[in-house]
Parts: C-alpha cells; structure tokens; sequence
C-alpha cells in the first residue's frame, strides 16, 4: 500500500476527510484537487482547514498539502489549484492507482466516471447532504456497472446544499466507507458492487448489490463506449455553485493570468483588493469577484450567469 497511488477529485468536506485517513494510513502518493478557496462556512465540516486559512483567503488545495504533509512526512502530498474538465481530467489522474470522488456535483462525478473507464481506473463514488451519505465502487476491469449504468437508479435528490446543508457525522460516515474501500482494495484487490447509503440522523440504511445492473449499451463503460462526458467544448462553461450565491467562470483551454498585472489593471475601479500567489479577491459593483491563477473566476451575489459574464467582460475581457 506505501507504493500506491491515490487521487482525490475535490478538497471540500469529503476530500479533506478522505485524505486525512489515507495520509494517515501510509498510502505512497495523495494528490487532491481542487478549484476553491476556503470560507468561514466551511470550518464545521471541513477538517483539514482553520480560521487563518481564512484570513488569508487561501486555496483549498493549498491548505490541504500543507496540513497532510505535518501528518505524515512519509506520504507524498500533492495539492493542485485548478478545476478539473474534460480537458485536464485525464492527465491529472495519470500516473494513479485509485481515483476517490469528493465533488460536489453530478456533471463533475460523470466526467470523473467516463475518465476512470476510459483509463481504466477503480472508481469510488461518494456524496453527501444534510445527514445522508451514500458511497459506490466500481471496477472498470470487471463486470460491474458504472456510475452511468446506475443513473436510473440513484434514489431522487430532494435535498441540495442550498435548502439542507451537510452536518459533519454525515462526512465522516460517508468518508469512512469510501476510505474503507480503498484500503480493501489496495490491499487486497477486492471490490463489492454495492451501493450503500446511510442517514446518520434517522439511522436508515441501505446495501443494494447492483452487480446485474451493468448496461451493455451504456455510453462510458460498454465495449464501444464513446465517453461522452469527456467531450471538450470551445466556449466559457458557467456553473452555479452548489450551497452557494456564485457563479464560476471557466475559459476554454490553457489560460493562465498573471495576477500581478490583472492587480494593476483593476485596482481602481474595485475595492476591498486583496491578492497571494494563487488568487485575486476584490469588490466590484456589488459583487465579489475572485480570480485564480489558471484563469477561472467566481462571481458572489448571484446566480444569475448572464450578470456574471458581464463582469468578466468588463474585469478582464
């Protein structure tokens, strides 16, 4: 296991739980990525960050490899700032034993899903909302089914971060039993086709064995897959954050900024301007706006991707 590698899809509540547990049981290499920064309300239930992580407006990713690598000096730690797309997933995960999923959204999750099919990656699948969890491995050696195979059959999401929140036994709960895969897997090369859910407030649970649920036309893991949710676009891919009033902005391609000079460009016409290595910060028009090195931008205070465009247009074109 001190030879493997894991890669970690997201530094929030799931990914900054997972990773602590890996790092601490002497897997080789952790590489954990993620495109945020951290905020005060992500302290209850994201344990690796602190009220100076912040003050200081750092990125997730940041925080995450500096606090791992003072938990185990023996474990690689590789934190990345950056958003990951059908453009940059697969040379992020290359070099990987194990992809776990701590997103927070389903278009990231199936991208994540035709990327570990199409390089032939083991897959462990975790959400979490309010005080439910549920987890799903996957062997794309074998003849398990695939996250998209399942679609179907996930039970309804009633709940999202805006209307429910996500208390932190949930993220425990839910990251123990990914964790708890992996080691298994790691260790032994055994993987269950289960999918497993858990309310840790009411004390329901549930383990479906999905093992005959493959599909031998389904577009990411059948024999002639075409691995749609790895298809690049050529223009600027908005989302709207889950649990947050913000919008992120996403440039096709490589384009990376240079903040000093994006500094420079703006700072008469924002306020509040704050900047480090990694992101630009600032109020503009209502609106905070913050700018990351690689080029992608969030927008606070709407929802709206139209008002948020516009104020990419008008920041930096």
């Amino acid at each position: 296991m001190g030879k493997s590698a894991v890669f970690i899809l997201g530094a929030g509540a799931l990914g900054s739980s997972g990773a602590e547990m890996l790092v601490r049981a002497g897997v080789g290499k952790v590489t954990i990525v993620d495109r945020d920064y951290v905020e005060w309300t992500n302290l209850h239930r994201q344990q690796l960050y602190t009220e100076q992580d912040v003050a200081d407006r750092l990125p997730k990713a940041v925080c995450a490899e500096r606090r791992l690598a003072a938990i185990n000096r023996d474990v690689r730690i590789s934190g990345i700032v950056a958003d990951v797309t059908a453009e940059n997933i697969q040379k992020l995960i290359a070099g990987h034993d194990v992809l776990l999923d701590a997103t927070d959204n389903m278009e990231t999750r199936l991208l994540a899903n035709d990327a570990a099919c199409k390089m032939g990656l083991p897959f462990f699948m975790g959400a979490c909302v309010g005080s439910y969890g549920l987890t799903f491995p996957f062997g794309v050696q074998t003849e398990q089914p695939c996250l998209h195979c399942l679609l179907d059959t996930l039970p309804a999401q009633t709940m999202t971060c805006d209307t429910a929140g996500i208390i932190s036994p949930a993220v425990v709960t839910t990251a123990a039993r990914q964790v708890a895969g992996v080691l298994k897997y790691l260790t032994t090369g055994e993987m269950e086709p289960k999918l497993e859910s858990a309310d840790v407030w009411t004390g329901e649970r549930s383990s479906i064995d999905v093992s005959g649920l493959k599909k031998r036309d389904c577009p990411s893991c059948s024999e002639h897959a075409s691995y749609p949710f790895l298809t690049t676009g050529t223009s600027v891919r908005p989302a709207v954050l889950c649990g947050r009033d913000t919008v992120q902005l996403i440039w096709p391609g490589s384009r990376r900024v240079e903040l000093p000079l994006f500094v420079q460009s703006v700072k008469k016409v924002v306020s509040n301007l704050v900047h480090n290595p990694y992101l630009v910060a600032c109020e503009y028009h209502g609106h905070r706006v913050v700018l990351f090195r690689d080029g992608r931008m969030l927008v606070h205070g709407t929802k709206s991707i139209p008002t948020a465009k516009k104020i990419a247009s008008e920041l930096i074109g």
